[in-house]
């Protein structure tokens, strides 16, 4: 069993992009908005800002109250989307109940949307053309790419098929020429159909869901979930001393695929100003 190390494979493409940055006339620029006082989302923009500053990346937080409007947020997104300075937005998710979270996507720029939820980035995806490719996802590949394992006439199978994780990573592992099933609540059997697998998948975020039955013997494991067990320890959706064995490599909870999402939103930000530099130059080429 291989553990795949997500921290240090974070830390060495963040050593990569820190070093693009800094061959960069101007700094990449990500504005976050975050709307309300959910502890774990004030964490996630913490984090996101802190990983700015570490590879150079110039950062904007907005922190606004839970009673903001439509409107106000509308309004706010749409200043970002013609400010020059930023190149990437993200708006952190859950948002306020009262508040549109599809409106919200749809009103980001497609070109500063370096989440990849925009529909039109989605359809780029599906006919693989990426623009960006979704954080979680992109930070999944890297994580096989980087640990060796090409997924080219490969099995794999995906637990959960939400639009963040499950329905893109799919498409990922499409791209890479592997063959892939998308399991969910209604499959039929499904540990019979993960034990197909040689890459498996799950993000379904239920915390020990994935047991060693349910895996082929050298799978490929990689867990998605970030889940609390019945003691308020955190785990994933896989049950990790019993599927440890079985598999040829493995992401522990922490430390696997968490590090890679923010790394890989640092990446789609200073791709979203390399676009624009050569747009920039395109239009003067016209002129």
């Amino acid at each position: 069993m291989n553990l795949i190390d997500g921290k240090a494979i974070s830390a060495a493409i963040r050593a990569e992009l820190k070093e693009k940055v800094a061959g960069m006339e101007k700094r990449p620029g990500l504005a976050v908005i975050l709307v309300g006082d959910d502890p774990a989302s004030a964490v996630y923009v913490r984090n996101k800002k802190k990983a700015c500053e570490e590879v150079g990346i110039y950062s904007e937080v907005y922190t606004l109250p839970a009673e903001t409007s439509q409107s106000d947020l509308n309004g706010l997104i749409d200043a970002l989307n013609d400010n020059p300075a930023i190149n990437g937005i993200l708006v952190q998710l859950p948002l306020p109940k009262h508040l549109n979270e599809r409106e919200v996507t749809l009103r980001i720029s497609p070109e500063k949307d370096v989440d990849a939820f925009h529909p039109y980035n989605v359809g780029l995806i599906t006919e693989g053309h990426p623009r960006f490719l979704p954080c979680t996802p992109a930070g999944i590949m890297e994580l096989i790419r980087r640990s060796g394992i090409d997924p080219a006439g490969k099995r794999a199978v995906v637990i959960g098929r939400s639009n963040i994780v499950g329905k893109p990573m799919a498409l990922l592992l499409l791209a890479a020429n592997a063959t892939v099933t998308v399991c969910h609540s209604k499959t039929a059997d499904l540990p019979a159909v993960t034990r197909e697998a040689d890459i498996l998948v799950s993000a379904v975020g239920k915390a020990g869901f994935v047991t060693a039955d349910m895996v082929k013997e050298g799978a490929v494991v990689i867990d998605v979930g970030m889940n609390r067990d019945a003691d308020g320890k955190l785990c994933g959706d896989v049950d990790f001393p019993s599927v440890a064995p079985k598999s040829s490599f493995i992401t522990p909870v922490p430390g696997g695929v968490g590090p890679m999402t923010i790394t890989m939103l640092l990446s789609n930000t200073i791709k979203a100003k390399d676009a624009m530099y050569f747009l920039d130059r395109e239009s003067t080429k016209e002129a």
